[in-house]
């Protein structure tokens, strides 16, 4: 155990420990005595000194000391006299036996050795290993109650540091925490890292400086162990700038099982909720628990191994030993029980494994505990098989679960006997005088009473009774007897292991199985196996009527989906008879379009209409359907979605297997992803596309009984094959007609039927022969070199690569909207990036702390590329505070509502990320005249309305009564020239003016007297304060004299010539241009009740009015001209984003502190 450190004095000592083994900085130490064959009397002395002197050195005979070498230490000793110049070591761990000693050691020596040469203060070393020692201790004590199930104090003592350290919001929950190291550079900074539902944390305060490092998991690349040059296994975690290195963990390996499954969870959550379904104790992230995480890990991969639906949930899992009869003797594995299964896996990969369907249990029994069969358990299904499990802990726990769990399914699923004979069923390959001789093949069916599957067929005579190839069977053209009884052979081995191992699906699936299976299934039980190795037999069988329905549903029904398949129809095996004329092209249309009226998140992709016109060759049309199910929905998860992301992550994974297994192929192909790219018809249509029928088969018989294992290894196999033309191909065009080439000229010789042309092939026409491969032939290297990969390696290289598929994708979206933005602003691209991040940040952040809210939807991938995150007026607000450049004090967020009102063109209330960068290009880069009629857009209507926050009262300011003298500071001769000036800008502002664009309405007053306090807001602070409140209380003052000329022009009706003379003469200005009379007819009456005492007409200004007096002032023009800095801007806003949004939901959680302005 590791201790806390503790000083010892070894010089001068009496030599009580012997070192057994020592490096630079580590000793390892014996008790003298112990463990000594001839040494009783050294043993004796030992002890009744260690009984004087060292009462705790009794149960631990192993000790590991720190030693810095060169270190000088004063230490007292028991005299009281102290030492000069002692050596003095720290204990670190013990041990009471030499492996627990051993595996400390080891620990040290991979994390601790190679890192303290870095250092070049020998006091450091110390205080960095007494650090790293006492978190340990720390750790393992969290641990071991946390395995107690109680909640420990460490725990909450962390989570306190955690919120402190951080800030968060309450609503981030903490979901772990460890002890580690952070590399930065060569230097490593000890620390805690924190898991939170959201993100990667690490805290340091070593040698008196601070680290803080906060990761989104939303944000990370890569998330892999690696190694360095200072440590063996290291976890690195890559962002778009940076790379992270996080060792030293005291379980390294549940470390990072934990941070991938928090990192794959959230990115899932987040980014492809296009058809991801959360576990539903992950449905709440804030209760999100490491418990959750490891439970949907064991999950994840029962599913995966068994291949089961996603709705299945694990409920318990026990170690046990099953009955197996082949072998005469019990098998060592593990039982899993879940809502509707019994499986078992034995021990060692691929020996054996059941799997049992709660709908055949018939029951589940005790029998005596005996010596020889302790705590078994014996489970009885319908075909008269009995499985005996034993050994089981806590075996009456598990009993009562089970049978609670039989008892739901029963309940839910009531099953009928079917007494007709099936003609299938009764063939001598079905029947055999085994224990299970009285069992037919078709109690596994969809069955009922025999007069409501008469009715069914009464109802849905459309349906085909039967597979299609046994319709349109075509008798082989080459050695049709020896075809046939390679064919018998199958035939009858396959009988023989129906005998031994079991017909259903309740079978054991053993490596003979396997065998078989690559050797090719036979044409008249390939149908049957299938549905037997994918476990849709079940889902046939648990749902009566359900298909016939669905045909009946959807049949006849018009949308995009349908008219989709209806294009692919004729495309799918035109080149075999049964899709040649309408009774396989109708079947293939009900199938393809009951599953896409069942499954509308999929509905239809293409190339599964090539998979489910071999599935209608060798099944019957509803059993066809079941198996498209299976495929879709468990087998290939995520392939046959909008953006197939899970090919594209198998893609990644086949490359990663290719640089594994094919090194000198991964290094001569420097771009694996054309490879990968070439292979992706391979993984959707499972070589159905690029073979020759007949052979292809065969790799779905293999498919359907390993998994996409399946086709990883049959992919390296051909790979392999061709590696000498692969690697002497100029261009991928080259290496494509290599491997094509290839692919068209695999057969199948133990085929009964003719040989089927590919449709697909490249050489059709070739001029000189090519050697073929048989497909059996194939499949055998496959297994044989590249066979080796687990359910769980696979799985865990899923997880991997999803992470960077889905970064792709998020990059993709990126430079799609960046593509379309840049032209047409002005900022440039490296800032246009940066706003994007906080952009798409911004809308994660209310994700992660908020509820949904019906204006704010999630993260939608289907949707448009510019569309996929948009932000809503709250959001805004948070973006607009951050980086713009217009700050008005308290006045910034009703001047950011009003600019989000402007900008939500089509009120939905949400901006997309080209509205927003366009309105900031314009307060950066925009001219004065489009920045000030952007200020005026955001003063009248739709940015500025009645219930308004802040125009509900008129602002009344002296600087803005009209009485006040206009002044602008120039002498009396000038003042005439300075009119005439003011005229003539006028006059050339409405000759420019676009005769296109749309007129924007004139502001009314009290418009103008909001417009005036975001001016006065906006100059708050400035450098020239003085000048700008001078500038705009004289520019105010000229405006609403103007805007009285237009009242008074307004309130006298149709005048004359004359009498518009009177006006102008009367107003400050007597030469004024007529532009200054202009009225606004149609203003609201509203206007004039909010301002009482406008007895007549309307007050007006338009924009070109307050254009032209602004222009008067030069320190409001250089105010607007000024260049600004958006970088300075932008580096704030990272920095203090999430400060912000912690702020406000501080606020939030504390409703007497929110401010409300009525």
């Amino acid at each position: 155990m590791w201790l806390k450190p503790e000083e010892v004095l070894l010089k001068n000592a009496l030599k009580l420990w012997v070192t057994q083994k020592s490096s630079c900085y580590f000793i390892l130490q014996r008790r003298r005595g112990h463990g000594e064959g001839g040494g009783r009397l050294t043993g004796r002395l030992v002890g009744a000194l260690d009984a004087v002197l060292d009462s705790n050195a009794r149960v631990a005979p192993f000790r590991i000391l720190l030693q810095v070498p060169g270190s000088q230490v004063y230490s007292p000793i028991a005299c009281g006299e102290l030492l000069s110049g002692s050596d003095v070591y720290w204990a670190i761990a013990t041990g009471a036996t030499l492996e627990e000693i051993n595996q400390h050691w080891d620990w040290l020596e991979q994390n601790l050795l190679h890192t303290l040469s870095v250092f070049d203060n020998k006091d450091d070393i110390a205080s960095f290993v007494k650090g790293k020692v006492k978190a340990l201790i720390a750790e393992e004590t969290s641990s071991r109650l946390a395995e107690q199930e109680e909640e420990p104090e460490k725990f909450r003592e962390a989570l306190v540091k955690f919120e402190a350290r951080f800030n968060f919001p309450e609503a981030e929950k903490l979901v772990t925490y460890y002890s580690c190291c952070c590399w930065k550079g060569r230097v490593p900074r000890q620390g805690w890292l924190y898991l939170s539902i959201n993100h990667l944390c690490f805290y340091s305060f070593f040698l008196g400086k601070e680290l803080k490092l906060v990761v989104p998991w939303v944000d990370i690349q890569k998330l892999e162990r690696t190694s360095n040059v200072f440590l063996t296994d290291t976890i690195r975690i890559t962002t778009q700038n940076k790379e992270r290195d996080f060792s030293m963990f005291l379980n390294l390996d549940e470390v990072f099982k934990i941070m991938e499954q928090l990192a794959d969870v959230t990115l899932r959550r987040l980014l492809d909720n296009e058809v991801f379904d959360l576990d539903p104790d992950l449905q709440e992230p804030s209760q999100i628990t490491k418990r959750d995480l490891e439970a949907r890990a064991q999950n994840e991969f029962f599913r995966a191994f068994f291949r089961l639906p996603r709705q299945e949930r694990l409920h318990a899992v026990a170690d046990c030993s099953l009955w197996t009869p082949f072998s005469r003797c019990h098998t060592v594995g593990r039982m899993f029980a879940s809502d509707r299964y019994i499986c078992f896996a034995s021990k060692e990969d691929g020996c054996c494994n059941v799997i049992l369907p709660l709908r055949e249990v018939v029951s589940i029994e005790k029998m005596e505990d005996t010596s020889l069969l302790p705590n078994p358990i014996i489970i009885s299904i319908r075909s008269k098989m009995a499985f005996q499990f034993i050994e089981l802990k806590d075996r009456e726990s598990l009993v009562e679960g089970l049978l609670v769990r039989l008892k739901q399914v029963h309940a839910n699923r009531p099953v009928h006997y079917d007494t007709s004979q099936d003609e299938d069923m009764t063939s001598p390959v079905f029947h055999s005088t085994s224990m299970c001789s009285d069992h037919k093949f078709g109690d596994l069916e969809m069955v009922s009473s025999q007069n409501s599957e008469e009715s069914d067929k009464e109802k849905s005579p459309r349906l085909h009774p039967e597979a299609l190839i046994s319709v349109f069977q075509q008798a082989g053209s080459q050695s049709p007897d020896s075809r046939m009884s390679r064919e018998q052979i199958k035939i009858s081995l396959w009988n023989d292991h129906f005998v031994e191992y079991g017909r259903t699906v309740c079978m054991f699936r053993t490596e003979k199985i396997r065998k078989l299976v690559a050797m090719g299934i036979p044409e008249s039980l390939r149908g049957k196996l299938w549905l037997l190795f994918s476990d849709a037999v079940t889902d046939l069988a648990s749902h009566p009527g359900y298909y016939g329905n669905l045909v009946e549903e959807s049949m006849g029904k018009c949308c995009l989906v349908t008219e989709e398949i209806e294009r692919d129809l004729h495309r799918s095996l035109p080149e075999h008879p049964a899709f040649q004329n309408e009774t396989g092209i109708a079947a293939l249309r009900r199938v393809l379009t009951a599953y896409a009226h069942r499954n509308p998140k999929i509905g239809y992709c293409q190339s599964m209409n090539i998979l489910t016109s071999v599935l209608l060759l060798y099944a019957k049309e509803e059993e066809a359907f079941w198996l498209l199910v299976a495929v879709c929905e468990r087998m290939l998860p995520d392939y046959f979605n909008h953006r197939v992301i899970g090919a594209q992550v198998d893609q990644s994974v086949f490359e990663e297997l290719i640089k594994e297994h094919l090194p000198e192929l991964a290094e001569h192909m420097n771009d694996l992803s054309a490879l990968a790219s070439i292979s992706l018809s391979w993984f959707l249509t499972l070589f159905l596309s690029i073979m020759p029928l007949e052979s292809a088969v065969s790799v779905v018989d293999c498919f359907f009984y390993d998994g996409i294992k399946a086709i990883f290894q049959l992919g390296l196999a051909v790979l392999e094959a061709n590696a000498q033309g692969l690697c002497s191909s100029k261009d991928d065009g080259q290496a494509l007609m290599v491997l094509s080439r290839f692919l068209d000229h695999v057969k199948n010789e133990d085929s009964p039927g003719p040989p089927i042309g590919s449709h697909h092939a490249f050489f059709a026409d070739d001029q000189e022969p090519y050697p073929g491969t048989d497909i059996a032939d194939l499949i055998r290297d496959s297994y044989e070199k590249f066979g080796d990969q687990s359910v769980e390696q696979i799985e865990h290289l899923r997880c991997k690569h999803r992470i960077r598929v889905l970064q792709g994708h998020e990059d993709t979206t990126k430079q799609n909207v960046l593509r379309v933005v840049i032209p047409e602003v002005s900022i440039l691209p490296e800032d246009l990036e940066e706003l994007y991040d906080l952009f798409k940040r911004e809308h994660m952040m209310s994700c992660y702390w908020e509820q949904p809210r019906p204006m704010a939807p999630r993260h939608d991938p289907s949707r448009p590329y510019a569309e996929q995150y948009r932000i809503d007026a709250r959001q805004f607000a948070h973006l607009f505070q951050l980086v713009s450049p217009w700050t008005c004090g308290a006045h910034t967020e009703i001047l950011a509502e009003r600019t989000f009102r402007l900008l939500d063109d089509n009120m939905d209330h949400l901006i997309e990320f080209k509205a927003f960068v366009s309105c900031l290009d314009v307060m950066y880069n925009g001219e004065m005249n489009e920045k000030i009629k952007l200020l005026y857009r955001l003063h009248i209507p739709p940015a500025l309305t009645e219930n308004d926050r802040d125009s509900q009262s008129p602002l009344k300011n002296p600087l803005l009564s009209t009485s006040r003298p206009l002044v602008f500071g120039k002498s009396n001769g000038d003042a005439t020239d300075y009119q005439k000036q003011l005229k003539q800008m006028i006059k050339d502002l409405a000759k420019e003016k676009d005769k296109t664009e749309k007129e924007l309405p004139k502001m009314s007053q009290r418009e103008f007297i909001q417009f005036c306090k975001t001016l006065y807001s906006m100059f708050h602070e400035d450098p020239e304060e003085n000048d700008l409140y001078q500038a705009i209380a004289t520019v105010t003052t000229l405006l609403l004299q103007i805007g009285e000329v237009g009242q008074r022009s307004s309130s006298s009706g149709s005048c004359s010539q004359e009498c518009g003379e009177e006006l102008r003469a009367s107003a400050l200005f007597p030469e004024q241009d007529s532009v200054f009379a202009d009225a606004s007819p149609g203003r609201t009456a509203q206007d004039s009740q909010t301002f009482p005492e406008e007895a007549e007409g309307d007050w007006t200004v338009s924009l070109e009015h307050i254009l032209a007096s602004l222009l008067t002032e030069q320190s409001l023009v250089n105010f607007f001209e000024k260049p600004l800095d958006i970088k300075s801007k932008l580096e704030n806003a990272k920095i203090n984003q999430y400060s912000l949004k912690t702020l406000e939901m501080s606020r939030q959680s504390q409703p007497e502190l929110k401010l409300g302005n009525l």
